[in-house]
């Protein structure tokens, strides 16, 4: 028995010219699943509700007021919301169905051998990269809604003196930068669950990788909220106006 552990996906088929690997076969099963779930739950609404609305509602609730915490207003918590808790409910199904027992052990028969035909949806980093793509083009449209476009370059680009224009630089390189990290925090903390509870199955199977286990369902759900927070932050800071702005226009 070998330990097969690799950073890319495996491809499962071509479909017009396009590559289908295990990870984004397995995100169009959970998108699939999540679509057809809502779908049931809106169509057996009542107005007495049962165990499944009541937790769905719950949930719903929950989310739409911790959101509103952060946000601040009803009118940006009903713009965000939909986003923000989109890719919470996203991200934390594809980390949970790792722990579907009997999922790993579905294999696809290839030239170059047996690949699992599931494999966590966020441990592909082009899965991750490309949510973090929206957080990141959204935060920028916002910002540039809320500042205009020469205000929101301005904050970035100022030569009024060297201290402003050196902080507007360092402003500009921390905002590439959360493309980095907030891809990065996601992407490794699953891959590294995957391949610590791999190799401990590998080394001590039955009871020894049991704790393992647990801590990587804890991290699925922790890194899940965590993105989802992160991305609600960034968007809200980007649509508040700075105190000086405020002075700016005041004075005006």
């Amino acid at each position: 028995m070998e330990l097969n552990i690799k950073l890319a996906p495996d491809i499962l088929f071509h479909f017009a010219g396009f590559p289908v690997s295990n990870a984004f076969f397995w995100s169009l099963v959970l998108s699939l699943f999540l679509i057809i779930f809502t779908l049931f739950v809106r169509k057996n609404l009542k107005l007495v509700p049962g165990k499944l609305q009541n937790i769905v509602e719950l949930l719903l609730e929950s989310g739409y007021s911790f959101v509103k915490s952060i946000a601040g207003t009803e009118k940006k918590t009903k713009r965000i919301f939909p986003l923000v808790f989109t890719m919470f409910i996203f991200t934390l199904a594809a980390n949970l169905a790792v722990f579907i027992p009997g999922q790993s052990a579905i294999t696809l028969a290839r030239q170059e051998g047996f690949v699992p035909l599931f494999r966590a949806v966020m441990s592909d980093y082009s899965m991750v990269f490309v949510m973090t793509i929206i957080t990141f083009l959204t935060t920028q449209i916002v910002a540039i809604m809320v500042h205009g476009p020469f205000g929101y370059l301005g904050k970035f680009i100022n030569l009024k003196n060297p201290l402003q224009f050196f902080l507007g630089f360092m402003d500009l390189i921390g905002e590439l930068a959360k493309v980095i990290s907030l891809s990065f925090r996601l992407f490794g903390n699953i891959f590294a669950g995957e391949v610590l509870g791999t190799v401990m199955l590998f080394l001590a199977p039955f009871f020894i990788p049991l704790p393992f286990l647990f801590l990587g369902l804890l991290t699925a759900v922790v890194q899940a909220f965590v993105f989802a927070v992160l991305t609600l932050v960034f968007i809200t800071m980007a649509s508040e106006i700075e105190e000086d702005e405020l002075t700016e226009s005041a004075s005006i």
